[in-house]
């Protein structure tokens, strides 16, 4: 298996070796924004790029993880634990956290 880590270093690699943004945190967050949009149009209009689409959000993530030098494996696996002793009620049809 491959680790999140090991993914992060490569994209951003890959983003050196191909120029593409590595300082404009802002711009990079509208980058993910945008292909969460495409995901969605794809999966909306039940196109087969779906999953092209989400591995577009997840790659914008993983390198922006890396530039922000954050484990995001780490901080995945902690986030699980805390939803995991979460507790919910649904209030108005919809789910909150107690």
């Amino acid at each position: 298996m491959v680790s999140l880590k090991k993914l992060q270093k490569q994209i951003y690699q890959n983003k050196i070796e191909k120029g593409f943004n590595t300082t404009d945190i802002s711009k990079e967050f509208c980058l993910i924004h945008e292909e969460v949009s495409e995901a969605f149009r794809a999966h909306y209009k039940k196109e087969y790029t779906v999953g092209e689409e989400l591995a577009d959000v997840v790659i914008y993530v993983l390198g922006l993880s890396e530039i922000l030098n954050i484990n995001l494996e780490k901080e995945i696996k902690r986030k699980i634990k805390i939803n995991q002793n979460r507790k919910y009620q649904r209030v108005g049809g919809v789910m909150q956290k107690v």
